[in-house]
């Protein structure tokens, strides 16, 4: 498997603030990772430093062995790195088929691939980002990501808020992309076996740190370890 993202000894924050400290992470080609840890510890700030949205403090970020540092969010985008932002950011004046044609790129993912993924989309095509359920949102979301045809996926808690149903939805689809093995995907999650169930890598961060490493299944398998890994104390 082919290295595809590599970070090393990367410090990043928000201004001063660090919040990430010494990460070291390896992707390969078609790989997926969960990135687990209780609320605050800086799984969404890792996805926003891999898309170029933190203050980067030290280290280095490689991507297909060029380094990153000094690369904006949409030359990110650009170069292969497709990003559901926890808050979505459905635009209410674009229609949903605007979303998905304005981010086109060449490659196996066009619209049409899309709404077979998610054929509510295809029924609201032309409705508006603000007539929109937040399940319909979510798929929305994801499949304007798909648009890029990124060699990376990073999805920040794609399954929050959401009733049972579109979740047993998105982790169906989320489990394809990941089974068919087109694309890389990093999942930050809050439901930790979900999250384990669907990727072969799992990471545990604590406070900005890496605290555990290990297939996801075996990490699955330890529900004593999980638990304390992960569950608010």
């Amino acid at each position: 498997m082919s290295e595809l993202l590599r970070l090393e000894a990367v410090s990043a924050g928000y201004g001063e603030a660090i919040v990430l400290d010494q990460i070291d992470l390896m992707l390969g080609a078609g790989d997926s990772l969960a990135v687990l840890g209780r609320n605050g510890v800086g799984k969404t700030t890792l996805l926003s430093t891999l898309m170029g949205f933190t203050r980067l403090h030290g280290g280095r970020l490689i991507w297909q062995g060029r380094d990153l540092a000094k690369t904006p969010p949409h030359r990110r985008a650009q170069g292969g790195i497709g990003w559901v932002p926890q808050e979505r950011w459905v635009f209410p004046s674009l229609t949903v088929e605007e979303h998905l044609s304005a981010v086109a790129r060449p490659g196996p993912w066009d619209i049409r691939g899309v709404y077979r993924t998610f054929p509510r989309l295809e029924e609201r095509r032309r409705n508006f980002g603000n007539q929109l359920s937040g399940g319909e949102q979510q798929m929305l979301a994801i499949g304007r990501a798909l648009m890029v045809n990124p060699a990376l996926l990073l999805l920040d808690e794609p399954m929050e808020g959401l009733a049972p149903i579109i979740v047993q939805e998105l982790q169906r689809v989320i489990a394809g992309l990941i089974a068919h093995g087109g694309m890389a995907v990093i999942v930050v999650e809050q439901h930790a076996r979900l999250a384990l169930t669907m990727t072969r890598q799992a990471m545990v961060l604590d406070r900005g740190r890496v605290v555990h490493r290990s297939d996801s299944a075996a990490l699955l398998a330890d529900r004593a370890l999980l638990d304390r890994l992960v569950t608010v104390r």
